[in-house]
């Protein structure tokens, strides 16, 4: 049953690369006229990590390191991919059950109050009931600004945007990273030219993430669900989507260099390398994410969203040292003061070398994904 599921997709695959023939894929063709143009103006993932402060000669190697390290800790026999998502889904098998559809925002909602950022005072907006014709992709962005007003800041409207039709792990992760969307944009305080923020980047998908990978700490599942697994089980949940995307980040980089290669036998050695999961360069289930096609590079936010993220949440802990699922009123505030608050009035480079107080680096997540615990979830 899972194995026909995954193949359902094979029309969206073949809609992207076809046979996989270098003149008949839609993909490989458009890849190669781009590529004469990129090797001219720079490639799409060298700004990405430049806009971090990241060479963009260290980017490969640090995604080889980090699937090497997911892949040391798994078991060495090569399973299917159907079976692959299946294996790392465990966590949200079990703990689904306690998050009904109708659970969602109250939850949400409770552990954002917690933080000091209940999103009602905050004027954050929910649209998140499907509707026909209704854009199916769950995003944030902005209503009415945050303004200066007799020298008091005036709340904005952030919005989020979803459409859920059933509850679970997946849909309340999904809510808690768009409503760290959305209590960003209600913290930025700064004149109106700069009061926007650098949507779709790195930093910002990250910092959406500082609350909602609590979700996968015991503790934290304990408290706000009432039942947990163990930290091997959620790890499993937590990191197995994010080795998915940085191995997609990793294709795009080898296939911008050398676009001639088949893209199916690119992905099929990276995933039986690093992912464990069995070749199958007949299949071009790699195009089943939409970025490939319209946003070339874009991946990469996603790879380096997992390593920025892991080392905001490392510096947390050691500033503001506590547990997972207690209250922290004050963490907003603090936050929102250090990464927050600026909009585009610094750029994303000096906002995070600032709160780092150095480089970013890959150090967390492999100390993350070599010890089997990240604990340091919003410095917790």
């Amino acid at each position: 049953r899972r194995r026909r599921l995954f193949l359902a997709l094979d029309p969206v695959w073949r809609s992207v690369n076809a046979d996989d023939g270098g003149s008949t894929s839609p993909w490989r063709l458009v890849l190669q006229l781009r590529a004469e143009q990129w090797r001219a103006t720079g490639y799409p993932h060298e700004s990405r990590a430049a806009a971090l402060g990241v060479s963009a000669d260290s980017v490969e190697v640090w995604l080889e390191r980090i699937l090497a390290a997911w892949r040391s800790s798994q078991p060495e026999e090569l399973v299917e991919p159907w079976d692959w998502y299946h294996q790392n889904g465990e966590a949200a098998r079990r703990l689904s059950r306690l998050v009904p559809l109708d659970s969602l925002l109250a939850i949400n909602r409770a552990v954002f109050a917690s933080l000091g950022a209940d999103p009602d005072p905050i004027g954050v907006e929910y649209d998140i009931e499907p509707r026909a014709g209704k854009y199916p992709v769950a995003y944030s962005t902005f209503g009415a600004r945050t303004r200066m007003t007799g020298g008091q800041w005036v709340p904005g409207e952030p919005w989020v945007f979803a459409s859920y039709r059933v509850g679970g792990i997946g849909s309340l992760g999904e809510l808690l990273h768009e409503t760290g969307h959305a209590i960003h944009i209600g913290a930025i305080r700064t004149r109106p030219a700069f009061n926007t923020w650098p949507d779709s980047d790195t930093f910002t998908e990250a910092v959406a993430d500082l609350v909602s990978q609590d979700l996968y700490q015991p503790a934290w599942q304990q408290r706000w669900l009432g039942d947990s697994v163990s930290r091997a089980v959620a790890l499993r949940d937590q990191y197995g989507s994010v080795m998915l995307d940085v191995a997609w980040a990793l294709f795009e980089i080898r296939m911008f260099r050398a676009p001639e290669q088949s893209p199916n036998e690119v992905w099929a050695e990276i995933t039986a390398r690093y992912l464990g999961i069995e070749p199958h360069p007949e299949w071009s289930w790699w195009a089943q994410r939409g970025q490939l096609v319209e946003s070339p590079g874009y991946m990469l936010n996603y790879a380096l969203g997992a390593i920025l993220v892991a080392q905001l949440r490392n510096q947390l802990r050691a500033a503001r040292p506590v547990g997972p699922g207690v209250d922290d009123p004050g963490w907003y505030a603090w936050v929102s003061d250090r990464l927050y608050r600026f909009g585009l009035e610094r750029p994303t480079a000096e906002v995070v070398a600032g709160f780092l107080g150095g480089p970013v680096s890959p150090n967390a997540i492999l100390a993350d994904l070599k010890s089997g615990s990240s604990g340091p979830a919003r410095g917790h």
